[in-house]
């Protein structure tokens, strides 16, 4: 495998989608953390802020084989126009699987040359997911579990109510 996309919302990053970049940047050999730009869905985060903070969470992380980048349009095509063939997707429960095979099998139809590869979470991160993170922070919880450190104060005064 030569060129993966990693796509997601983003909003914000979590410790979780952390882990599945760094894991499958290793098995890759070029990563692109692909942000999607969506006017029909209200983010919290712009996709240049999403994307900022992706780079501050990679550069952190040490990691040279990862680009991030925005989605616009169909995934299919931008997998293609890029010359990626495997798409990730990072899973946590049984139900994110089966709305994440539904979308494997309309990229694949889309692009026919194009692979879906599934990485399950690791268990400390189960739970997670960038809504919980907003609600927690919303309440005025402690989200440092949650979110990579060196990004965390941007995100609590955004989600926090503090900016």
């Amino acid at each position: 495998m030569k060129l993966a996309v990693y796509p997601g919302s983003f909003d914000p990053v979590t410790l979780g989608h952390l882990d599945i970049i760094v894991r499958a940047s290793k098995i890759v050999d070029h990563l692109i953390v692909g942000v999607p730009v969506n006017p029909a869905k209200h983010f919290s985060f712009s996709v240049e802020e999403r994307m900022e903070l992706l780079h501050r969470a990679i550069a952190h992380e040490g990691l040279q084989n990862v680009e991030i980048d925005r989605v616009d349009g169909l995934l299919a095509d931008y997998a293609k126009r890029r010359g990626a063939m495997v798409l990730i997707k990072g899973l946590r429960a049984l139900s994110d699987f089966e709305y994440e095979f539904q979308q494997a099998l309309t990229n694949k139809k889309l692009n026919p040359e194009l692979e879906t590869m599934f990485l399950a979470t690791s268990a400390e991160n189960m739970f997670l997911s960038s809504s919980m993170v907003k609600q927690v922070a919303g309440f005025g919880g402690d989200i440092s579990p949650f979110v990579p450190a060196c990004i965390l104060q941007t995100i609590q005064d955004r989600l926090c109510g503090r900016a």
